[in-house]
């Protein structure tokens, strides 16, 4: 017995203590409560409900037999097609050469912190997987102060303030948006103030855009436009195309930051080697586009617009406080309106706010200390994605196709997230 706790005990230090991804564990206790007969409704992970675009499916079955190693930063055409989608969406001139493919962006974050050795930035609420990265590899992690009434977005000033005293300190700082899990983006002239604080500090900027073709305008801007020589875009095709499972991001540098992308080649040949070839091949058809892709974003966007609308205002009715979301498929709800209901209750924490809801009401949320708050902080991260994708987009292409999405749409295209919203009013109310 000796020998077994000193092995356990070996694990690394940076490891110990750390959780399974909150996303993929929520997801998984959902499926588990499924399969055991109860009648679960899926609002934890934050997977795409939608199919991948036919054309797309096509190319991959076309490539099945791919089957050799490609470039470590990745096929040189799948390379050139990300190149020419930025070119078109953000006016930028990026080359392929400017491309690193990997197994999602999320590996392809956790070797940039590897890769360069600074601090990371995460405005507070965040997606809950940049923090433990950089607790694994062992860099500090600065939380930004956010505020409800500022849409949970980064100050140009906060952003200042934690930079001034040490101006030369090494530095990488995430932004997300549209944001995971608040649901809410930024302006043009936010995007400007922040870019001229990175700049003058000399920062990383990881512009995490992976959600931006489904900012429900269709207008979703790159910081990268004003801080080209510092920025890195991170995308994917995980959110926009419903592909989540195939694991394949992309970060795309400026020239100026070409030694950065070198050294995470590097790493990437010593572990992942490339990502996977049939993947690739089947990318280029996605990021190449074409009518059949956009007719299909835009009403991937006018679905989740007319959901994310409805969730919100039920919600409000229910005295949360919650943002109005612009984008993906998120709502960051604050239920301290029923604080004392539920110190009564002796539910005194998000995460047991989450689990008793989960128990007496089937519904599976995650809480707002998985995004960086205090455990008291009775907020919750709400992904409204529980619908049928495929039937969703039909019914707003065939019979929805010329009228704004309103309730009727919702009740017929989702009906999961209607029976959420009745059951987390109706616990409220019997608290």
């Amino acid at each position: 017995m000796e020998i077994q706790n000193e092995h356990r005990y070996a694990i690394n230090l940076n490891v110990r203590g750390i959780q399974p991804s909150a996303t993929l564990r929520i997801n998984e206790l959902s499926n588990q409560l499924r399969a055991e007969g109860r009648d679960i409704i899926k609002l934890g992970l934050g997977q795409s409900p939608f199919p991948v675009p036919e054309r797309v499916v096509q190319a991959l079955q076309e490539h099945a037999h791919e089957k050799d190693y490609l470039p470590v930063k990745g096929l040189k055409g799948l390379r050139e097609a990300i190149a020419g989608y930025i070119n078109r969406a953000e006016r930028q001139r990026c080359s392929w050469e400017d491309v690193l493919i990997g197994p999602g962006s999320k590996e392809l974050l956790f070797i940039l912190q590897l890769a360069y050795y600074g601090d990371l930035l995460i405005p507070r609420p965040s997606w809950v997987s940049y923090a433990p990265q950089a607790r694994i590899i062992g860099r500090s992690v600065h939380w930004l102060p956010t505020h409800a009434e500022n849409n949970w977005q980064l100050t140009a000033d906060e952003l200042d303030i934690i930079c001034r005293d040490d101006p030369t300190r090494p530095r990488i700082l995430i932004l997300n948006y549209p944001s995971n899990p608040t649901g809410c983006t930024y302006n043009d002239d936010q995007l400007l103030a922040i870019a001229n604080v990175a700049r003058k500090y000399r920062i990383i900027l990881l512009s995490d855009e992976i959600y931006g073709e489904v900012q429900f305008d269709g207008k979703h801007k790159s910081i990268a436009r004003y801080y080209p020589e510092g920025t890195i875009i991170s995308t994917g095709m995980s959110k926009w195309l419903g592909a989540g499972g195939w694991r394949l991001g992309a970060f795309i540098f400026p020239p100026e930051l070409r030694p950065l992308q070198d050294a995470m080649a590097i790493i990437a040949s010593e572990t992942f080697t490339s990502t996977s070839a049939p993947i690739q091949y089947a990318g280029i058809t996605a990021f190449d586009g074409g009518e059949d892709i956009d007719d299909y974003l835009k009403h991937s966007r006018r679905v989740l617009k007319a959901i994310g609308e409805y969730v919100h205002r039920r919600l409000t009715d229910m005295k949360a406080d919650v943002r109005k979301p612009e984008g993906a498929f998120y709502l960051f709800p604050n239920f301290s309106a029923y604080k004392e209901a539920l110190d009564r209750k002796d539910i005194k924490t998000s995460a047991a706010f989450c689990k008793r809801l989960l128990e007496d009401t089937g519904v599976a949320m995650l809480p707002a200390s998985d995004f960086g708050f205090v455990p008291d902080h009775m907020g919750a991260r709400l992904a409204f994605v529980d619908f049928d994708g495929s039937k969703a987009l039909e019914l707003a292409a065939g019979e929805f196709a010329d009228q704004e999405l309103g309730d009727e749409f919702v009740a017929s295209a989702s009906p999961k997230m209607v029976t959420a919203m009745d059951r987390i009013e109706g616990w409220l109310k019997a608290l």
